[in-house]
């Protein structure tokens, strides 16, 4: 092998070696639309792997904060898609050193003036391990994202949904450099269409994990109503 290959060969597994690790993007275990007759609701279930970074500052006890959110759109061949409703969840990740245990807050708002500092949490839930409380942020059971009187019943509708780490909620030291650091990236986006059919709602609603507050609302869409 020549000497200018074997510089190059170097060159690479240096690259590996001190680039830094990427968080794994959120695995979705389960993730599905149901349509009642009340409402539509949400139920997924992501495993979170945060990267070592991430573990850190948690175990320094800086709280991370985890958003839901989902919007329902009406599809419209004449116009651009109409947003019919929004729902969103903030969930609050902390350890506590004192307990060594992990605590996970709802919030049912979608942003403060102060940073997550500034939201007002309705529900708490504990937990004894990390990946516990990280179980209980990435599931949610039957969330509530729209009353079924949003739904037009001869209209086709979609969800875009997303679940991320919001770095915007942090203390503002914690965001300098954030942003461009991979292991901090953890995201996951999709679109699903809405059941063209309402089912029967035979089961109560309940939740898992932390419990969800519901929030639907009308909202500005991708394109005012015509």
């Amino acid at each position: 092998m020549s000497l200018w290959r074997l510089w190059w060969l170097g060159l690479v597994l240096s690259w590996f070696t001190f680039w830094p690790a990427h968080a794994e993007a959120p695995k979705v275990q389960q993730l599905s639309l149901q349509r009642t007759h009340d409402a539509l609701f949400l139920s997924a279930r992501m495993e979170l792997q945060p990267a070592g970074a991430v573990e850190d500052v948690l175990y320094k006890a800086v709280p991370l904060y985890f958003v839901w959110h989902a919007d329902v759109y009406r599809q419209r061949w004449y116009w651009t898609d109409k947003r019919v409703a929004s729902a969103t969840r903030t969930l609050r990740l902390a350890y506590q050193p004192l307990t060594r245990r992990w605590r996970v807050s709802l919030s049912n708002e979608t942003a403060a003036a102060s940073g997550g500092a500034g939201l007002q949490y309705a529900l708490h839930q504990n937990f004894d391990s990390l990946n516990e409380a990280l179980a209980g942020v990435g599931r949610v059971a039957r969330w509530r994202l729209a009353d079924a009187s949003r739904l037009d019943p001869d209209a086709d509708h979609e969800v875009e949904f997303s679940f991320r780490l919001d770095l915007n909620l942090l203390p503002r030291p914690f965001q300098i450099g954030m942003a461009n650091q991979p292991e901090w990236t953890v995201e996951h986006r999709q679109t699903l269409p809405v059941p063209a059919q309402a089912e029967t709602d035979r089961t109560p609603e309940v939740t898992t994990g932390v419990q969800a507050v519901e929030l639907t609302g009308e909202a500005g869409g991708r394109e005012p109503a015509r």
